[in-house]
């Protein structure tokens, strides 16, 4: 019995154990770029992380969860401040994001394949207060992480000039997805 004992200790001794380690997101240097699309044109923009974390286990993507600034919404391609300032404020708008009750957008990663840089990363997608599945693919490159998510926008409840809810709506319809476009940087 005292060479069983001897012998597990031993090995738990020489094998190092490999718990997750959490490894915190740099939210300056992180960022998300948008790109919405209608009929007659798109517009891009970003929107800022306000915190996040993404957990490693033996330097491989197992896990993670983010929190996005909905009120940094920005847009980058309308340089007339007065109509920029108009569509940016359409997006804050309850036709849109609604970010006076849902100032924040959650996503949390419950599934992760693939290994080395080249990930599929499955999660829970929350905006407006509503949380859906999502999917998408991750490639890291050192301490960075980039993807593209491909968001219903309606299932989230954001129907503004959707041809889904909305007949004859001509050339001011809407694409229903939109992307969601990062790069993160995560701590050493």
């Amino acid at each position: 019995m005292r060479k069983v004992s001897l012998l597990i200790a031993t090995f738990f001794l020489i094998v190092p154990f490999s718990k997750a380690q959490v490894k915190q997101l740099d939210t300056k240097s992180s960022t998300i770029t948008w790109l919405g699309k209608k009929v007659t044109g798109e517009h891009t923009g970003y929107i800022s992380f306000k915190s996040g974390s993404l957990k490693m286990k033996n330097n491989q993507l197992v896990g993670g969860e983010f929190t996005v600034d909905m009120t940094s919404i920005t847009c980058t391609d309308i340089e007339n401040k007065d109509y920029n300032a108009k569509l940016v404020g359409h997006l804050k708008s309850d036709d849109f994001f609604g970010v006076d009750k849902h100032p924040t957008s959650h996503l949390k990663i419950t599934k992760v394949s693939g290994k080395d840089s080249k990930y599929n990363v499955k999660g829970e997608l929350s905006i407006k207060g509503k949380t859906h599945p999502i999917a998408f693919d991750v490639i890291k490159e050192g301490h960075s992480f980039t993807g593209k998510l491909v968001v219903d926008r309606t299932k989230y409840d954001v129907r503004y000039g959707s041809g889904k809810f909305f007949e004859n709506l001509g050339d001011k319809m809407i694409y229903d997805d939109f992307e969601l476009n990062f790069k993160v940087h995560v701590t050493k």
